[in-house]
């Protein structure tokens, strides 16, 4: 089995710095195992790493794909897998780091994605057109109806998702979570999880806020407004980005900017509270707390990484 290393963890944990870190130590490269880097343009928003940050150690999966286009935890599972089959031929460690743990599952987990159910695109408008006439929660109460374990995996804003998942039951007869449950390909992956992991949520939510004022001193409403202008808004996945979306009332002149910033912050801690749910729920998953500070950290993980290697 192919040995890859993850590190996940909410928002805010300091995944990228010990990715770059433990890349260097381990003569690895990075995937990003986030859902929005893969979009151009979406930078300060999605705290994509910076070029001087790297510090030579080659990404992939980061600026592949324009705004326009969907992308998935399929998706994303395919060229993740190209992408570590390519670093691996080169004898070089792959090394996952980001905060979208279905991804992170999708290409490394031992139960893979159940392979993509059948659609229809006219189910899915009337769906759409359900939501927009009675409201997203309406939407999602009635996919919690159908499917309880899916929708307490998705968020309700999430309208595209939530419309999917209603649609296979429609068009298949069988739930989401039926599918995806008896699909059980084996993972070619010996995978380590490095949890980055902060009990103290209010710390956590401190850096949270203090991550948001950061991006906004770098930049985030321009490069929101341009990414508006472009209609983000109506992208098929790129729209769900949080840090832009909250911005567009504000551009509509429907909100102010401070009510703007306030809904960034509580949506990135409310979206720290389900990547802290759903990693804990990982198999194998190895907590390592940040409070012990970068360095203690660091020398943690780097000691896990060795000892998984060398089994």
């Amino acid at each position: 089995m192919m040995k890859i290393i993850a590190v996940v963890g909410a928002t805010a944990t300091g995944k990228s710095g010990l990715s770059v870190k433990l890349a260097k130590a381990l003569d690895g490269e990075i995937i990003s195992g986030d859902s929005a880097q893969v979009y151009r343009g979406m930078d300060i928003g999605t705290a994509k790493i910076r070029g001087d940050e790297m510090q030579g150690i080659p990404h992939h999966l980061i600026d592949i794909l324009d705004i326009e286009e969907p992308f998935s935890a399929g998706l994303f599972a395919e060229l993740g897998a190209k992408a570590a089959e390519d670093i691996v031929s080169r004898g070089k460690l792959p090394i996952i780091a980001g905060g979208t743990g279905l991804y992170v599952d999708a290409l490394t987990g031992k139960s893979r994605l159940s392979p993509t159910a059948d659609s229809d695109p006219a189910v899915r408008n009337e769906l759409m057109e359900k939501a927009r006439v009675e409201g997203a929660q309406s939407l999602h109460a009635y996919l919690a109806s159908i499917d309880p374990a899916a929708a307490s995996e998705i968020h309700p804003n999430n309208v595209k998702r939530v419309a999917r998942a209603i649609e296979i039951f429609l068009v298949t007869g069988k739930t989401k979570t039926e599918l995806n449950s008896t699909y059980t390909a084996e993972s070619p992956y010996d995978r380590l999880l490095l949890l980055l992991d902060c009990p103290d949520r209010e710390l956590l939510y401190d850096r949270i806020e203090e991550r948001v004022d950061i991006m906004l001193e770098e930049g985030l409403e321009a490069e929101a407004y341009s990414l508006w202008q472009r209609g983000l808004g109506n992208t098929p996945t790129a729209s769900a980005a949080i840090g832009y979306k909250e911005l567009f009332p504000y551009f509509e002149g429907q909100i102010s900017f401070a009510e703007a910033v306030a809904q960034i912050k509580q949506a990135t801690r409310n979206y720290a509270k389900r990547q802290i749910t759903y990693f804990k729920r990982m198999e194998g998953s190895y907590p390592i707390d940040i409070r012990q500070g970068k360095d203690t950290v660091y020398k943690t993980a780097l000691d896990k990484c060795f000892e998984f290697l060398e089994k």
